[in-house]
Order: C-alpha cells, then sequence, then structure tokens
C-alpha cells in the first residue's frame, strides 16, 4: 500500500509530461502517416514562427514545447526530461517543479521571438528542458556541491546548440535562463525579503509563489510584445 510520502517522492509531473509529449507526437505522426511530424496539420498549428505569433496565435508559445520534429527529437528530450525531473521534482515539489518547467518553455519561446529570424520553425520541449539545467545549477549551489558537472553539462549541450544545425539557441538559453531564475526565486528570495521573526514556512512558499506567478507573466508578456513585432531583434 503506498503512502504519503511515497506519492510526494513519485514524479508524477515528470512523467505526465513526458506522456504528453509522447501522444501528441504519436497524434502528429498518425496525421503526417509519417515519422516526420513536422507534416502534420497538428503541429504546424502549433510550431512557433514569429509571423504567425504576430498575426495573434499566441498559443504557440506554449504548444511549441510539446512538439517534436522526429523520433529522435522526441527521444533525445524525454531522456533528459527522465533524468532531470526526477530529482528536481522531488527537491522542489510537484507544483513548483511544474511552475518551473513552464516558465522556463515560455522564457525560451519568449526568447524564439526576440532573437530568431522571422521565418524559422521552432518547436521542442528542450527551451524548458534546459530550464530544468539551470533549476538543477541553482539547487546544487544551494547545497554547497561542487557545480563543475551541472556546468560541464550546460556547456557541452550549449556548444551543441551552437554548433550543430537546425537547433534553437535561443530557446535554449531563454530556457536556461528563465528556469535558473525561477528555481533562485523559490530558493533565496524568501530569505531576502522575510525578517527572520516572519520566516515561516508558510510565508516563505507564498514569497516564493508570487515570484514565480510573477516570473510566468514576465515570460508570456514578453513572447507576445516580442512575436507582436515582425521584426523582432533580428
Amino acid at each position: 500500500m503506498s503512502t504519503p510520502t511515497a506519492t510526494r517522492n513519485t514524479p508524477i509531473g515528470t512523467y505526465a509530461l513526458i506522456a504528453v509529449n509522447v501522444v501528441i507526437f504519436a497524434l502528429c505522426v498518425i496525421q503526417a502517416k509519417s515519422f516526420d511530424a513536422g507534416l502534420a496539420p497538428l503541429f504546424q498549428h502549433g510550431d512557433l514562427v514569429r509571423a504567425d505569433v504576430a498575426n495573434g496565435e499566441y498559443w504557440r508559445l506554449l504548444t511549441a514545447g510539446f512538439l517534436h520534429f522526429t523520433v529522435m527529437h522526441i527521444a533525445l528530450n524525454m531522456i533528459s526530461l527522465y533524468i532531470l525531473g526526477r530529482d528536481l521534482e522531488t527537491a522542489l515539489g510537484h507544483s513548483r517543479f511544474l511552475m518551473v518547467y513552464f516558465i522556463a518553455l515560455f522564457g525560451g519561446s519568449a526568447a524564439v521571438m526576440l532573437f530568431e529570424a522571422g521565418n524559422v520553425r521552432s518547436a521542442g520541449a528542450s527551451g524548458a528542458i534546459y530550464g530544468l539545467m539551470g533549476a538543477m545549477l541553482v539547487i546544487v549551489l544551494k547545497a554547497r556541491i561542487s557545480p563543475t558537472g551541472v556546468i560541464t553539462i550546460i556547456v557541452i549541450n550549449l556548444v551543441f546548440s551552437v554548433t550543430m544545425p537546425g537547433i534553437s539557441l535561443a530557446a535554449h538559453m531563454g530556457g536556461l535562463v528563465f528556469g535558473a531564475a525561477a528555481t533562485a526565486a523559490v530558493i533565496y528570495l524568501p530569505a531576502r525579503l522575510l525578517p527572520d521573526e516572519s520566516r515561516t514556512q508558510h510565508n516563505a512558499s507564498r514569497v516564493g509563489w508570487i515570484a514565480l506567478i510573477v516570473l510566468l507573466i514576465v515570460a508570456i508578456a514578453l513572447g507576445i510584445i516580442a512575436g507582436s513585432s515582425r521584426s523582432g531583434l533580428l
């Protein structure tokens, strides 16, 4: 019989995200009648293209994070999500973990709107996954564990982002920054803002959640504002 502790330690948010991504990819493959999921109408109505966002299709800032072009694309992202998500969800809790994930997703989409060329099609969970890398770095630093391993993984992945064609460096960097910022807000901000006599678990949790909501709003707003301009920064 499962216990409440066992339930808290089960990364149900990670498993749910993987399941949603896999189901959507399967639907795209069925629609496309090919493992090139980018041919599916579902994919083409949800991927991230600045011109479409400029025309008011703001849902793409979210839906693009659940679309993948190929089997290899989704496999690499879901393996990374599984490896990172299990430990992070246990450390942050289910709700905060999911909040960090979606803040990083929207942060990655905002960076694409700001820095990618207007005709580039972007899709994939990698922006959110880079956000989880940033979250892991913050947690390691807080625990005073050597960050060398995490930094090495981040640097290697960024090198791949720069050197391999067809990879959105903007999405990766945007996700990384927003994911790290969201986790830092949860871990460090309550101690900075609350006086000692008010630093209860309830108050600390409230400060953390307010910061997360603000960051989510900022990421979404930045994506909409940047996407509404057809020129972006390029």
